[in-house]
């Protein structure tokens, strides 16, 4: 069995709100997965070679840039993002 593990949350909010994690898929095959580059150098090379394996899990992959690193994704990414995937992978690279 394996550990519990803790998620730290990197924000300086006192105090912390508690938000249940989302059921896991039981399968890629058929989900479109966004891939949300951070525009972090090499994210992009990152995102390629996640976007391989998940095409070749059967996913469907749309790709997705935030306009700088420096801020939250604009509200109207985000929202983009929700209606059009199934799972999100946020890249972080340098």
């Amino acid at each position: 069995m394996s550990e519990p593990r803790i998620l730290l949350d990197p924000t300086g909010e006192r105090n912390v709100a508690v938000k249940p994690r989302l059921p896991r898929l039981a399968s890629l095959a058929g989900v479109t997965v966004g891939l949300l580059d951070i525009a972090k150098p090499r994210g992009d090379r990152f995102l390629d070679r996640v976007q391989s394996h998940l095409e070749g899990a059967g996913a469907t992959v749309r790709r997705y840039r935030k306009p700088t690193f420096t801020k939250p994704a604009p509200v109207d990414l985000r929202q983009q993002i929700s209606v059009q995937c199934g799972a999100v992978v946020e890249a972080l690279a340098d």
